[in-house]
């Protein structure tokens, strides 16, 4: 029975891929396993683990070194053969040999030469079981030989002649490597016309005067040696035919001189090899060479093909200017012919290679290590191939197998050696040798018989550690003679596990092919053979995958930026977790603007070489996952550059440019400017836009402009900087395309007429020499066109024209190439004057007593003598009877009504007021003529309200009040009105008491009022035409002395102890009263005041409207705001004017406002209506707890 670990048998899944190799770690081994405890008992033959390559070439400035290494049990003792006879190492002095080796040192560094131990060495490597052998290394000293001497004539040739300077090396071991040099060591250039052959030589296909040298030098260097020697220098000296006369060339003799053809154009012919055919043979899996070199005027080009075939695309190269084509790893298929062909412009050439590949032995299937136990049947196979096919040969323990000992169970057929029924003196190491022509191969392979229990080799309890879902491989390497058999079985008490779930390897490894929670556990591993048994156990444990849960997502980002990747990873506890971030499959770059922060990974400044894959990995003991995202740098597109213009034409040109980098961001357009260097150097204008797929562009352009153009590149990013300007193009002078624009005539003075316009560009003058001519005549008259020519102006003048006359207008362009195209007539007036007549019958309605409406007659439309523009009315308050004598120094208000108006309203008129008013008519230039003074009065208003209240000399139960009359009283006053009301402690307002008082008095005095007690007063006058604006103050009587008096009787009851402690009880129970007081207030609770309110719907309590002039409730809260005006006096009781002027300035645009033409504001008319300072309003909020507070103390 056949003893070693088996292959396993069956096709593994698919899903089990990821097992091969460690599968194939098992089972490749076909040897005893070399266990170190193992190898201590078991015996096993020789076996060479070290030797020389066949063809040994010795450094012979050095020792000698033969190396033989074996292995084997019981240690092999070795010996050495030289050139097939005992090399007794004892008998040489310089010879020694590694303790515990074959290596054999020769010591010739001090004595003795290599050539002495040129020759055939063999070692044998030999114990009790057998002995092994090496190949036959063949020792030789390399060798660099010099050049032998010669003389080297200078060679001289015409022009275009073609040349080949030999090398000729001499022989040496190895071949040396050649080269051509000149005398200061540096290479000679090659090219086509000029190459180096394989056999060194140096060809020219044709000369030319450059070539001319005198220090053409072949070198070969010795490698091995490391040396380097050198041939003598060749003169080459290449003259044209024109040079030579016939006096010099009589005495040029053949081998100075080449040919005597003429120098002149010629077809190829091949240097080498010559003829149409050769032959070239070649080693199997060596580097097959061919070569052809050609002459020719011009210089040939060589092209290969194979005849009945195609060149090895994987395999094929050329070399030396497509001189030399190289196959490698030739094998027997590359044989066949091969064509070489010569080519220029007179014709071509080819010459046929005949390649045959030959090969010396090599293995099919080399015979392998036989381990069997006693009474087993085996085989050892030795098979090779070659060309021709080689001869095997099985030799025994280094002895020839027809000569070796006889064995019963060995039997020999062919290239096989067929054993039954073996017993251990079995035990041998043979050899197989494959030999033809070109080489042998020699194998060693044992065979030992060994009788063995059952050995478990892989250590107990190991521990397995499986990735949930994965396939889990628990080993139970074994050994054995005859081979056990294996079992498995799971816990203590488990059965044999079965093929049905698990996979049983041949080589003892227990497969489960998805690993579960559940299979974690103790697992026992039994072998046996009829020799005994062994046992193992190894135990199980299933971990949870790593999962990245949140991968690194794909990131587009400007350069200069800042980004970041996240990878949060999800593994189990148990395992060490390592997070590895990887660029493009590389290490991060070691720059400080990467970041790594637990899962997550930060780039600052991003740059373009940033750009890539960033890969995250996670790495336990047992498994890796990686997830990757890529970023991508962007930024606005680079320049674009290589600006070019063409189809230059007068009036356009074409403009083409080569895009720079987008930085991964697709260029939408281009935009194109352009600079005018002859009229605004240095100033870029916009010229067109183009598709960001486009790079030419076709331009227009402008006559006698010296053009610059520049392009910028635009992405979703933004702008690119401007490419280099690109060369200036100056177009041709041409007339004006275009006239001034914005040409008017408006007349400065009553006698003259301006005519200005807006002066072309530069740019737009499309020529030197730019003028305009300026065109005028009357637009009713009969006259020809008037005209002068101006430059460098925008303004003419004409002068002595009639006063406001309408005149047709033009202004063209010209240069000095001609006249822009007709231009527009455009409608002016020479100057305005004043005009001459004010209107008329001016008439005035007097709406109410703030305004008035003014009618009048229009002026003749001559009269005006301009653009009518409007009318003006002046008016002012006057005093009758004085209407002229003050009349420079009243401040007089004005209107105006625009265009051609005849009536218009006056607004803001003071009552009962005596005005008076004029009307002028408006043009341009001014004003014309007043019209004559109309006098109107405004009715009675309204007064305003009083100028001040005050209350003085307050008693017990009176108060006096003073006031001064309203400033505007707005007619004549008939009465005043005062109302009054008490206020308690809770701010509760009492009943309104209403007195009428005499229009001539400014005091009053008020009795019967109560005493310590505050009044509330509203104080206003009237006229005819109704009551004006009210004015409010508050004072309190003052307290009752009587009283006081008698409490400081009381003294003696107050400083009673009873009377003490009562007062303390009451103000107990009252501070308990406020605090439930002030509650009730904050949750929102209506006060005193508004209770009452709601309750009596007294009418003399209601708050006061502006119309009726009622009041409402009072508010001690007003004490604490700013006051309002007529509400409050100010802190020392007086009461201010108010401004109550009805102004202009409530209704517009001030003294200047705008009138329709039904006299009414041009725009919105928002009069102030007088609000009249009812308490009632002011007091709708009811009084704050802090004002409660004071009311108790």
């Amino acid at each position: 029975m056949q003893l070693k670990i088996m292959p396993k048998k069956k096709r593994l899944p698919a899903g089990r891929v990821a097992l091969i190799l460690f599968l194939c770690q098992m089972i490749s081994a076909l040897e005893v396993p070399l266990d170190p405890k193992l190898l201590e008992d078991l015996v096993q033959p020789p076996t060479i683990t070290q030797q020389s390559p066949k063809d040994y070439i010795i450094d012979p400035r050095e020792n000698i070194v033969i190396q033989c290494e074996a292995k084997g049990k019981p240690p092999p003792s070795f010996s050495w053969t030289r050139n097939g006879t005992h090399f007794d190492i004892d008998k040489d002095p310089l010879v020694t040999m590694k303790p515990g080796s074959g290596t054999l040192t020769i010591n010739i560094m001090n004595e003795g030469k290599a050539e002495t131990y040129e020759g055939v060495y063999q070692c044998t490597a030999r114990n009790e079981r057998g002995a092994a052998i090496s190949n036959n290394i063949v020792v030789r000293p390399s060798r660099s030989p010099l050049w032998t001497k010669e003389k080297l004539e200078p060679i001289t040739l015409r022009n275009g002649q073609s040349l080949v300077l030999p090398c000729r090396p001499p022989l040496g071991l190895p071949p040396p490597i050649i080269f051509w040099m000149d005398n200061s060591f540096q290479r000679l250039p090659q090219s086509e016309r000029v190459s180096q052959g394989l056999n060194g030589d140096l060809y020219f296909s044709n000369v030319l005067p450059e070539d001319t040298r005198e220090d053409y030098i072949c070198y070969a260097r010795f490698n091995h040696t490391q040396t380097i020697q050198q041939k003598q220098p060749i003169s080459v000296k290449v003259i044209s035919v024109d040079e030579l006369n016939d006096t010099i060339a009589a005495n040029l003799s053949d081998t100075e001189f080449y040919s005597a053809k003429p120098n002149r154009e010629r077809p190829p012919t091949f240097l080498t090899p010559e003829g149409n055919t050769s032959n070239k043979e070649e080693l199997r899996g060596n580097v097959l060479s061919l070569e052809c070199i050609a002459e020719g005027l011009p210089t040939p080009v060589i092209y290969w093909i194979k005849e009945d075939g195609m060149l090895p695309t994987n395999r094929t190269f050329y070399r030396n200017f497509k001189k030399t084509l190289q196959i490698i790893q030739v094998s027997e298929a590359d044989s066949g012919n091969y064509q070489c062909i010569a080519k220029n412009a007179l014709g071509a050439i080819h010459h046929t290679i005949s390649v045959t590949v030959k090969a010396a032995p090599y293995w099919i299937l080399a015979p392998q290590n036989l381990v069997l136990s006693p009474g087993e049947d085996g085989t050892l196979i030795c098979r090779a191939n070659g060309n021709p096919k080689p001869r095997i040969s099985w030799l025994s323990n280094g002895v020839p197998i027809e000569i070796a000992p006889n064995d019963p169970s060995r039997k020999i057929d062919g290239d096989t050696i067929i054993f039954s029924n073996v017993q251990e003196r079995s035990s041998a190491v043979y050899q197989c040798n494959a030999s033809n022509e070109y080489g042998y191969l020699l194998a060693n392979a044992f065979v030992n018989v060994l009788a063995e229990p059952p050995r478990i080799l892989t250590s107990a309890n190991t521990l397995y550690q499986v990735i949930a879902n994965r396939p889990a491989l628990l080993d139970c390497a074994f050994f054995g003679s005859p081979l056990p058999t294996i079992e498995w079985f799971k816990g203590a008490k488990g059965s044999a596990l079965r093929d049905d779930i698990y996979v049983l390897h041949e080589n003892g490894t227990l497969e489960i092919p998805v690993a579960q929670k559940d299979s974690t556990g103790t697992y026992t591993c039994v072998a046996r053979n009829k020799l005994g048994m062994a046992k193992n156990e190894v135990h199980l444990e299933i971990k949870d995958p790593t999962r990245i849960i949140k991968q690194p997502e794909y990131a587009v980002v400007q350069r200069g930026s800042t980004v970041s990747f996240e990878c949060k990873v999800k593994h189990d506890h148990t395992l060490t977790l390592t997070i590895t971030w990887l660029k493009d499959n590389g290490e991060l770059p070691s720059d400080g603007r990467f970041t790594v922060d637990k899962d997550h990974l930060e780039v600052a400044d991003v740059r373009d070489s940033d750009g890539g894959a960033y890969t995250c990995v996670a790495n336990t003991t047992l498994d890796m996952v990686s997830a990757s995202a890529v970023l991508s740098v962007v930024d606005v597109p680079n320049p674009p550059f290589d600006l070019e213009l063409t189809d230059q034409l007068d009036k356009s040109v074409q403009l083409s440019w080569t895009p720079g980098d987008d930085n991964n961001s697709p260029i939408i357009e281009f935009i194109i400017e352009y600079e005018d260097a002859m009229h605004e150097a240095g100033l870029w204008h916009h010229q067109t836009k183009v598709s960001g797929m486009q790079t030419t562009a076709q331009l227009k352009l402008s006559p006698y402009v010296n053009y610059s153009f520049r392009v910028m590149a635009v992405n979703s990013l933004g702008r690119s900087l401007p490419s280099e300007p690109s060369e200036q193009y100056l177009t041709k002078a041409a007339e004006p395309d275009t006239n001034p624009t914005a040409v008017e005539g408006l007349g400065s003075e009553p006698d003259n007429l301006v005519i200005t316009w807006k002066p072309l560009n530069g740019f737009e003058s499309n020529g030197p020499g730019l003028q305009y001519k300026v065109s005028w005549r009357q637009k009713d008259g009969d006259d020809e066109w008037a005209s002068v020519v101006v430059a460098n102006v925008s303004k003419y003048i004409v002068s002595g024209t009639p006063t406001f006359v309408p005149y047709l207008i033009k202004v063209q362009a010209l240069n000095d190439v001609g006249f822009a195209p007709e231009p527009a007539v455009v409608r002016g007036h020479s100057g305005e004057d004043l005009p001459m007549v004010a209107p008329g019958n001016v008439r005035v309605n007097v709406v109410n007593s703030t305004l008035a409406e003014v009618h009048w007659d229009p002026v003749p439309p001559k009269s005006i003598r301009g653009h009518l523009q409007g009318y003006r009315i002046y008016y002012w308050k006057a005093q009758e009877g004085s209407l002229k004598r003050n009349r420079r120094h009243i401040e007089k208000k004005i209107l105006t009504f625009q265009d051609s108006k005849t009536h218009g309203m006056l607004p803001g008129l003071e009552p009962f007021s005596h005005y008076a008013l004029n009307v002028r008519v408006v043009n341009g230039k001014g004003e014309g003529p007043a019209s004559p003074d109309r006098v109107f009065n405004t009715p009675e208003g309204v007064p305003s309200a009083p100028s001040s209240l005050k209350i003085v000399n307050p008693t017990l139960d009176s108060l006096t009040l003073e006031w001064d009359p309203p400033s505007r009283p707005n007619g004549i006053l008939t009465e005043y009105t005062l109302k009054y009301q008490p206020i308690n402690s809770t701010h509760e307002l009492g009943p309104l008491v209403d007195l009428k008082i005499p229009a001539n008095k400014t005091r009053w005095t008020l009795k019967n009022l109560n005493f310590s007690t505050r009044y509330k007063f509203y104080f206003y006058a009237q006229t005819a035409a109704g009551s004006g604006s009210q004015i409010t103050e508050e004072a309190v009587t003052t307290v009752d002395e009587g009283k006081l008096a008698m409490a400081s009787r009381q003294v003696d009851i107050a400083t009673q102890g009873w009377f003490i402690g009562l007062m303390c009880a009451v103000a107990l129970l009252i501070l308990i009263l406020l605090i439930v007081c002030f509650i009730r207030r904050n949750k929102g609770g209506k006060y005193p005041v508004k209770e009452k309110e709601d309750a009596h719907a007294d009418p003399e309590i209601q708050p006061m409207k502006e119309d009726d002039g009622t009041f409402g409730e009072y508010s001690d809260a007003e004490d604490h705001k700013p006051l309002k005006k007529g509400s409050r006096t100010p802190s020392d009781r007086t009461v201010k004017k108010e401004d109550s002027d009805d102004s202009l300035v409530d209704y517009g645009e001030g003294v200047n406002g705008q009138f329709n033409e039904d006299g009414s504001f041009i725009g919105q008319y928002s009069g102030k209506k007088e609000k009249e300072p009812a308490e009632g309003n002011e007091s709708s909020e009811a009084p704050s707890p802090v004002n409660a507070m004071n009311s108790f103390v």
